[in-house]
């Protein structure tokens, strides 16, 4: 797990899963976290156990994702010495080395069938059995799976056991992703900023500008906090004068104009070209004052530019297409003072 991310928040969303967390740890049942991700499903495990009587015994990890179909078994169940090609001695699973605490699997949607059948037997009567044994183990653990799936939705295709997923979801504490945790983009931004100021021996932390927060806030963040910990730590570094609010954030850091084109795709012949999507549309219902709704938009599209060229007022002159005196005129006209 990750401990470097902390688990942060604000939002009424956010505090009701941690909760619900806090109110199933000291249960002995199973619980299932679902989440996009990013959202933090590895943290909640280690709370739950944490919080829990067994949080003195092992919690072990598991990425059912990360192994081939064919170890997996052999990883949660442990295998016997000449059980299959290369197994030279026996070896316990990963149940056998939470005994008496917690196993947190991963990526629970990608078990196979047979996996799936073993750990519903696991689960059900508290045995295991390794592979190439025919002696059963006693063991005491308590699961806690993880999974951006829609579980039930794969149960009534046919692609996870349903008597499984009855089996784990006792409880099911589902995480929502940052664009909805109204509040928490801020706090998580501030925390995540100043970590890497101190990391970066910065004597203040000058916080972010205005536009830069607004865009942080104006966000999607698919990768939820994980990808706002990136964000956020990349443009702390990158900024040269701590004595300025950090005023530009780049979201995709693969994003340059010199990145390699992709190869054009074959077209039939013929084949009509695809239409453009239509340009979104602003609020404009919402303006009531056309002149300061022109001058709000312009400083913000100054002052992007201006962060994105490390107010390099030069370069950022050439790159809106304006003379030095022109820039220079509107960064009077709307208080963006220089650096340093």
């Amino acid at each position: 797990m990750d401990r470097d991310v902390q688990f942060l928040g604000q939002s009424g969303a956010f505090l009701d899963a941690v909760e619900r967390a806090s109110r199933a740890a000291p249960m002995r049942r199973p619980v299932l976290v679902i989440g996009e991700r990013g959202t933090g499903k590895e943290l909640v495990a280690e709370r739950l156990h944490r919080l829990s009587p067994r949080w003195g015994e092992p919690l072990v990890t598991l990425n059912c994702a990360a192994l081939p179909e064919t170890l997996i078994e052999a990883e949660l169940f442990g295998h016997e010495a000449g059980a299959f090609t290369g197994a030279t001695r026996a070896r316990s699973g990963r149940f056998e080395e939470a005994d008496k605490g917690t196993l947190f699997l991963d990526e629970l949607a990608t078990l196979s069938m047979g996996a799936q059948e073993r750990l519903l037997r696991a689960v059900e009567y508290g045995e295991v059995t390794r592979i190439g044994s025919s002696r059963p183990i006693r063991v005491d653990v308590r699961i806690v799976a993880a999974t951006n799936e829609d579980l039930p939705r794969m149960a009534e295709q046919g692609r996870f056991r349903a008597d499984l997923l009855d089996r784990l979801s006792f409880e099911v504490i589902t995480l929502p992703p940052l664009r909805v945790r109204e509040g928490d983009i801020e706090v998580l931004a501030d925390y995540f900023g100043r970590r890497m100021a101190t990391e970066l021996d910065w004597e203040t932390w000058p916080g972010f500008s205005d536009t830069a927060m607004r865009a942080l806030e104006e966000h999607q963040w698919p990768g939820n906090v994980r990808e706002l910990r990136n964000v956020i730590e990349r443009a702390v570094y990158r900024w040269d004068d701590w004595t300025q609010p950090v005023g530009h954030v780049q979201f995709d850091p693969f994003d340059s104009p010199w990145k390699p084109a992709p190869m054009p795709a074959a077209q039939a012949e013929n084949a009509p070209a695809p239409a453009p999507a239509p340009p979104q549309r602003a609020d404009l219902d919402a303006i009531t004052d056309l002149r300061a709704a022109v001058d709000a938009h312009e400083k913000a599209i100054v002052e992007h530019h201006l962060g994105r060229n490390r107010y390099n007022q030069r370069q950022t002159a050439k790159a809106l297409g304006l003379s030095y005196d022109q820039l220079r005129h509107c960064m009077k006209k709307h208080g963006l003072g220089e650096r340093g």
